[in-house]
């Protein structure tokens, strides 16, 4: 998938939206559009965290794009699935417009807690130490690619993307929502690596006692993004949850 696209529209029938995170891009949910595409309508939106001014990066911001994406394309009745950044997207979208989201499905998403790697970056241009952060993201690094990491690289080393980088990040851990999480009534399904490091299983924990129609499977030897880690063992768990809901 070219990530450079200003997003995906794949397959046809019901329709998916997926939410990347904070480092993440259309490329990270390969496995899911091409499971789900030949059964649903698979849409991903680039979200636009390193392009908006800075005065923009933040959740709201960024949530009313989502919206206006939604809006634009007419797109009713679907089900919301968020990584991360995006977990946190598609909640607070959720909440707003209750009567748009069929399902939601978080999976290592921020919204109550998360051990943020974009807070600050004393040693941001140090390949080393930016390629060991990263690494501590996923219980198996050798997933990775150099290329991966040389993108994210060079966005922290450009400085306006930077200080969008630590904005969005901030307004992250500014953004807790467990007094409005009461307000999800569609049911939701909580797909979490229990090894992540960034949003621990604790968390996860907290959002099924909070969230009134949730439920949790963890995905043992995985980290923070189960659909790029466990891609199989992540698609099989997702698909019961729609076929059951």
């Amino acid at each position: 998938m070219n990530i450079t696209k200003p997003h995906i529209d794949k397959g046809s029938g019901e329709i998916i939206i997926l939410l990347h995170g904070l480092f993440g891009a259309l490329s990270n949910w390969k496995s899911v559009v091409d499971s789900f595409s030949k059964k649903y309508r698979v849409i991903i939106p680039r979200i636009p965290l390193t392009e908006v001014n800075v005065k923009d990066a933040n959740l709201e911001s960024l949530t009313k794009s989502v919206s206006n994406f939604i809006e634009k394309f007419k797109l009713k009745n679907f089900t919301l699935i968020g990584n991360s950044l995006g977990g946190h997207i598609g909640l607070i979208y959720t909440i707003q417009n209750p009567s748009k989201v069929k399902r939601l499905v978080l999976t290592g998403s921020s919204g109550l807690y998360e051990n943020s790697f974009g807070g600050s970056f004393p040693k941001r241009g140090d390949y080393n130490y930016i390629n060991e952060r990263i690494n501590h993201t996923f219980y198996n690094p050798d997933i990775l690619t150099k290329k991966y990491v040389d993108n994210i690289f060079e966005t922290l080393n450009n400085n306006e993307k930077c200080l969008n980088i630590i904005n969005i990040a901030r307004s992250a851990q500014r953004n807790n929502l467990a007094k409005k999480l009461y307000k999800i009534k569609c049911p939701t399904f909580l797909i979490w690596g229990l090894n992540d490091t960034i949003t621990p299983p604790s968390v996860a924990h907290q959002f099924n006692k909070m969230i009134p129609k949730s439920k949790l499977k963890f995905i043992d030897r995985c980290c923070h993004a189960p659909m790029m880690e466990r891609p199989k063992i992540f698609n099989s768990i997702l698909k019961s949850f729609l076929d059951e809901n």
